[in-house]
């Protein structure tokens, strides 16, 4: 590949896309939903928040010094992060913390991205993310299901035409930002069924000696401003300004 060639990639990663139509944004939004609220669809939908919920614990273990063993993804949509270090402390409280809220965050960043028209900035960098994560998966199921995740982004960055790709990162987006809810209303239930002792809300619990029930409440509260914050970029409120008046 030439100079000019690397260029060329490179003003398409970093340049800006123009907006879709709002309808296609909305339709994107409403396919989210559909992925997320049915009970039988869910359990399919759930894989892809898990990769990011381990993904977010992996990501801040690094980040806070610790050492990351692997990341493992099971098909109940379960998933395990193994990580060495202080068995205490800041890092390992952010560790714990970062699961449930990474999908959401995740969510909003990609919001921010599609919000400033960076489309295929956010199909690339969701790529390489997963190629990263893909490194510390220590399973046969995991290595499945990152996989088909990163062809999934590849192949819609690279092939598909920019309304695929519009359509595809808003989808994406929107999942990550609907999907950062219904896990944390999961975890509360199992809490209160006594399912979930060894959950992330308790293990912080036992690590700040704050209740588990406020970091639940905080997991709750992280998803829904991502959502509200999310929504702002990636829907145009002009239009329903216009509209109301």
């Amino acid at each position: 590949m030439d100079n000019a060639s690397i260029t060329d990639v490179w003003d398409r990663v970093v340049g800006g896309q123009p907006d879709p139509d709002q309808w296609l944004v909305l339709a994107m939004a409403a396919v989210a939903l559909l992925a997320v609220v049915p009970p039988r669809i869910w359990p399919i939908a759930r894989n892809a928040v898990t990769i990011a919920h381990e993904g977010g614990h992996g990501l801040v273990a690094l980040l806070s010094g610790r050492r990351l063993d692997g990341i493992r993804l099971h098909s109940d949509t379960s998933g395990l992060t193994v990580s060495r270090g202080r068995p205490t402390g800041a890092g390992m409280v952010l560790t714990a913390a970062a699961g449930y809220t990474a999908p959401s965050l995740l969510g909003l960043g990609g919001a921010a991205l599609l919000g400033s028209g960076h489309i295929t900035a956010l199909l690339w960098g969701a790529t390489a993310l997963l190629v990263a994560m893909l490194v510390m998966i220590r399973n046969a199921y995991g290595v499945l299901t990152v996989l088909v995740a990163g062809a999934a982004f590849l192949l819609v960055s690279w092939l598909a035409d920019s309304d695929v790709q519009a359509g595809f990162a808003y989808a994406v987006v929107w999942f990550l930002l609907f999907g950062g809810l219904r896990p944390v209303f999961e975890l509360q239930s199992k809490r209160r069924h006594g399912q979930a002792p060894d959950s992330d809300a308790d293990q912080l619990a036992r690590l700040t000696r704050v209740p588990a029930a406020v970091w639940v409440f905080l997991f709750f509260a992280v998803a829904v401003c991502c959502l509200l914050g999310g929504a702002q970029w990636l829907v145009d409120w002009r239009g329903w300004e216009l509209f109301q008046s």
